[in-house]
């Protein structure tokens, strides 16, 4: 475990609050780390062990002395103290059962902070999100991961504009990670046995908050140097890689839990990456009760709670059967299954010889409760996968939808987190989930909540001139004066942020279909816009490269350059300075591939308005007032028909609706209907849009029931697999 005495020191108390990653969704821990020396901070990518390893113990306390800052940082450290020891939280008083076995939340990637960049986009940010709220609200929650010794990708463009990239060796000395050790002392390592041999796995500890994430690493002395490569990168490598990396997620993870002394009540797969952990699962039932499959896999049905996150057919990992024999040859024999009845699993067709074996397949086949992520994402999962149930019809097919939230701390601008705690009281984080919490933004003066959000859209825009001048550095070699980019972007224009993975059924390149009449709307005199892109392509993703090369050249045309621009190697850093300071999230996806979209619910809870496709969560959160609707939520069967569509009604909005209720401004330059729709936005959407509200659906409606408790209920989709 990390750190178990009491630290005396200045020096010792900052090292205990950089090993807990509570520190990153506070913002006066960050700005105690940040105080010290600010450039050294963002030198440091904002990570407190990194930064402290530029300090000495003896500078630590001269420069807290210096800085009067003893005081302060007593106090956070007490903070987080009163955090870990509280007892007055929902799971203390609702949690129950979880407490003997809590939860453990399979995900292939967690995205926690920028300085842990074990993530590469929505699916991972999710993840992170899920495990702090659970940490807030005190439910007994373990996260099992993958730690990727290189990461994801860091993006530059090269002079034409083409997405190249670079990988480096994290520092794990300078992460808040540690060996977990064995029950003998020694750093634990874990054995997988496969058809071609063994695989070690070695297990890192991250604490965060109240519970704990727990990352498996391949690169072991004894391994293969192949094998020692496996968790170098996430989404890397081939077909045997990825279902390798599942075996040491979903086994491999399950299996350190039990060698730790941790005995989950629940399961919960997030994404069918970690499903082989049913399996596993079903192993150790029949190992410790004496049972044969049959009997051990009813056991982890009733304990297995699995979400689908990808409406898109090629989002499901599917493996040949060769493949999968050889990677689970000796955990079939173990099961007491023949090939036929392990590839029946993860097939549609049991009995047919050519299907290959699906990971969602068998997670919705092993589990009690399965869901989508949006309301319209669910009904879209139940239709894709009816085929598991041909004799119900599709409104009846088991799987229900638990829509996505953001963690609120993580994601407000400290201005907007100070604006709330004024105006909603200071205890208003532990009420996000009560409507009558935001209600009473209603009676706020339109000019308060205009000026904070105006203070974090000056700073977004003074991030961006930074972040191109250093781009434009790497890309050009050239140094060009900080003067030649205060033209760059202006605080009093229309801002529309789009920041999101560069699949091409998002479509980032919409908003370009028609640059003449964009070039208008850019460089009108009196209510211009300005749009500001950033995103990464998957390495493999050709026509998401194309795409980001198209819309750099576009950026760079001379009408629309000091307006247009995209900001390369986005991370959570960079996402969170969009979210918090544009005055337009836009979101257009070709519907319904969009499963729920949360970077929307990031940019409302700062005060940005929706200008979106109706999917995802939007097409539940829309009411006609709380932002702005791209489309009627059709569907046209010609593509090229639907994009076509979509761009002339994404036009037809930002000419008649949106811009001139931005620029209907006051004597003061205020635009007193705009702001109001700001209010309702946040009071009709934030107390539903949040992770506390998602995680606590998940802790009544499956983790209680899961682990043996009683259940609220999702309704009739969410029974268990049947055939």
């Amino acid at each position: 475990m990390i750190g178990d005495h009491e630290p005396r020191t200045i020096a010792e108390r900052l090292r205990k609050l950089a090993r807990n990653m509570w520190w990153s969704w506070q913002p006066d821990v960050i700005e105690v780390f940040r105080d010290f020396s600010p450039g050294t901070w963002r030198e440091a990518n904002h990570n407190p062990m990194a930064f402290l390893d530029f300090l000495t113990p003896g500078v630590i306390e001269v420069k807290a002395s210096q800085l009067a800052m003893e005081h302060r940082i007593s106090y956070t450290f007490h903070r987080l103290q009163e955090y870990l020891e509280s007892t007055r939280t929902w799971g203390r008083k609702e949690g129950g059962c979880l407490w003997a076995r809590p939860v453990a939340y399979f995900s292939a990637e967690f995205g926690i902070h920028e300085s842990l960049p074990i993530y590469s986009g929505g699916l991972g940010v999710l993840s992170g999100d899920h495990l702090k709220s659970a940490s807030d609200l005190g439910i007994p929650l373990v996260g099992v991961g993958l730690f990727y010794a290189q990461g994801y990708f860091n993006q530059r463009l090269d002079p034409d504009g083409w997405q190249r990239e670079s990988y480096s060796d994290l520092p794990v000395e300078k992460l808040p990670l540690e060996k977990a050790l064995g029950t003998d002392g020694s750093p634990l390592l874990v054995p997988l046995i496969t058809g071609t041999g063994r695989i070690l796995v070695q297990v890192w500890h991250a604490i965060v908050g109240r519970n704990h994430l727990y990352l498996l690493d391949t690169d072991v002395d004894g391994n293969t140097e192949q094998d020692r490569k496996l968790t170098a990168r996430l989404y890397g490598g081939d077909r045997r890689t990825r279902i390798r990396q599942e075996l040491v997620l979903g086994v491999g993870g399950l299996r350190a839990l039990h060698a730790l002394g941790i005995t989950p009540g629940v399961l919960h797969l997030n994404e069918g990456h970690s499903a082989f952990a049913c399996l596993e699962m079903a192993r150790h039932i029949m190992e410790i009760e004496g049972v044969l499959f049959s009997g051990a896999v009813e056991n982890v049905r009733k304990m297995t709670v699995f979400t689908t996150h990808t409406p898109v057919e090629a989002g499901h990992d599917r493996f040949e059967p060769a493949l999968l024999e050889e990677t689970l040859e000796v955990l079939m024999r173990k099961l007491g299954l023949d090939r036929t009845g392990l590839l029946a699993l993860g097939r549609i067709n049991e009995m047919d010889p050519g299907e290959p074996f699906c990971m969602t397949v068998l997670a919705l086949k092993l589990c009690s409760k399965a869901n989508g992520v949006s309301n319209l994402h669910g009904r879209v999962a139940r239709k894709m996968w009816q085929c598991l149930w041909p004799h119900k019809d599709v409104d009846e097919v088991p799987i229900g939808h638990i829509t996505n939230g953001v963690h609120v701390p993580s994601w407000l601008a400290p201005g907007i987190r100070e604006f709330y705690k004024r105006f909603l009281g200071r205890d208003w984080e532990q009420r996000v989930c009560d409507p009558d919490t935001w209600a009473q933004l209603q009676a706020l003066d339109n000019n308060e909540l205009w000026e904070a959000h105006q203070i974090q859209k000056t700073r977004l825009i003074q991030y961006a001139r930074r972040h191109l001048r250093k781009q434009h550095a790497l890309r050009f070699g050239e140094t060009r004066s900080e003067v030649s980019y205060a033209a760059i972007l202006d605080p009093q224009v229309l801002t529309l942020g789009f920041a999101r993975r560069f699949a091409t059924y998002k479509r980032a390149d919409l908003i370009f279909s028609d640059l003449d009449r964009l070039g208008t709307l850019v460089n009108h005199p009196e209510t211009p816009i300005q749009l500001i892109f950033a995103g990464k392509a998957h390495p493999a993703d050709e026509g998401g490269k194309h795409l980001i090369k198209k819309i750099v050249s576009i950026c760079e045309q001379a009408r629309l350059m000091k307006r247009v621009v995209f900001l390369e190697d986005h991370d959570i850093n960079l996402g969170r300075h969009l979210v918090q300071g544009v005055d337009v999230w836009l979101n257009n996806p070709r519907r319904p591939n969009e499963a729920s979209g949360t970077s929307g619910q990031k940019a409302l809870l700062n005060g940005a308005l929706n200008l979106s496709v109706l999917d995802g969560w939007w097409a539940e959160a829309y009411d006609g007032r709380n932002g702005f609707a791209i489309g009627n939520g059709r569907v046209h069967t010609n593509l090229e028909e639907q994009d076509r569509r979509d761009a002339v009604s994404l036009f037809e909005v930002l000419e008649q609706e949106v811009i001139p209720l931005y620029y209907q401004q006051d004597e003061r330059g205020l635009p007193q209907e705009w702001a109001s729709r700001m209010k309702w936005a946040l009071v009709s959407l934030a107390w539903r849009f949040n992770a506390n509200r998602m995680v606590l659906d998940y802790a009544r409606e499956c983790y209680i029931p899961a682990a043996g408790g009683e259940s609220c209920g999702m309704g009739k989709n969410t029974t268990s697999f049947g055939t």
